[in-house]
């Protein structure tokens, strides 16, 4: 994240012409990768541990903390946010922030989180208390979270991730493989079954995100089908989009493994799924409703806007091909079972 809001940083200063605080906005804005748009590639269930889908996940989840600093930076080098800059060294920026913001995030997503499941599974596993539909628990959640994370200003974002995060950690004990997985039960089974409430909440709240995730990209797509006929490209992303795709993100992943055992297929797959959507287009509109200039608003949708059209296009059309094609090899690389090697 932060390799690529330099390189976009420095490309939008030495080869589009933007000024410094309008480039690391820009950076701020293409730098993170969609956590919903990149479903396909991410961890399907808890007891997944592929290192792709791990990464990319991870990525995903936060984005938030890493480019909404960027985003403020940019705002305050352009003068319409308050850095500090007291002797220069824009104390507000890295204390508000950069240190509050995610580490508030963080700490408030983990504990509503965690309360909230452990609430929910006292009562339903001592008391047998069904406290009714757990979807609509989690929408709950996530609303709870990032009200309380925009009154105390830090992160919604990093803090519904941190809030799902502590929410599926406390179940981990009792998680039940989809292989074994237990039957849909009635509410008047459900209420009795206190000892299985934590599987079959997790169960509930996984396919909750999976229907909204469908949602949030169907409402996306919409959205950028009626922002195109508002906009005018300029010629210049013709050639930014094969060098962020191909260039600045390949580059960025490599240098950010370095150290790590993510090698070969895995690694040029997270170099190719840096998947931009709904993210880019939230800290977008973020900027411009800080108002501003008209014509840099103009460029900065032209810009956001065609690449998140081509990531859909690329990434959509070649994430089922790539991904099976991957998962291919991880089978015919893994050893047979040994009650499959032996003889009958």
């Amino acid at each position: 994240m932060v390799i690529t809001v330099a390189a976009i940083t420095a490309l939008g200063v030495w080869v589009m012409g933007l000024s410094l605080g309008a480039s690391v906005l820009l950076g701020a804005i293409l730098a993170p990768t969609d956590p919903v748009l990149a479903s396909d590639v991410q961890v399907a269930n808890t007891g997944d541990r592929d290192r792709l889908r791990f990464g990319l996940t991870g990525e995903g989840g936060l984005n938030d903390g890493t480019a909404f600093p960027f985003v403020m930076l940019g705002l305050g080098l352009l003068g319409l946010h308050d850095l500090g800059n007291m002797g220069g060294i824009g104390w507000r920026w890295w204390v508000v922030d950069v240190l509050w913001a995610v580490a508030g995030g963080l700490g408030l997503g983990w504990l509503l989180g965690t309360l909230v499941g452990r609430t929910i599974l006292y009562l339903r596993m001592r008391h047998r208390e069904a406290l009714g539909t757990d979807e609509f628990i989690a929408l709950g959640l996530i609303a709870l979270t990032y009200g309380l994370a925009l009154l105390s200003q830090t992160y919604g974002f990093l803090a519904v991730f941190a809030a799902g995060l502590a929410l599926r950690r406390i179940d981990e004990p009792n998680y039940v493989p989809p292989t074994e997985a237990l039957p849909a039960l009635s509410p008047a089974e459900h209420k009795a079954s206190g000892a299985e409430a934590p599987a079959h909440m997790m169960r509930a709240v996984q396919r909750f995100n999976s229907q909204l995730e469908s949602f949030v990209e169907v409402g996306m797509v919409l959205a950028v089908g009626v922002l195109v006929a508002t906009v005018q490209f300029r010629s210049e992303v013709l050639w930014f989009i094969p060098v962020l795709f191909l260039v600045i993100r390949p580059v960025a992943v490599y240098i950010g493994l370095l150290g790590t055992p993510v090698k070969g297929a895995q690694r040029r797959l997270m170099s190719w799924f840096g998947i931009r959507g709904i993210g880019s287009l939230y800290y977008l509109l973020y900027a411009i409703s800080h108002e501003i200039e008209p014509a840099l608003a103009q460029r900065l949708l032209s810009i956001t806007l065609a690449v998140v059209i081509a990531s859909v296009i690329a990434h959509g059309i070649s994430v089922t091909p790539l991904m099976k094609q991957y998962e291919a090899r991880k089978a015919a690389a893994k050893p047979p079972d040994v009650h499959q090697r032996k003889s009958p």
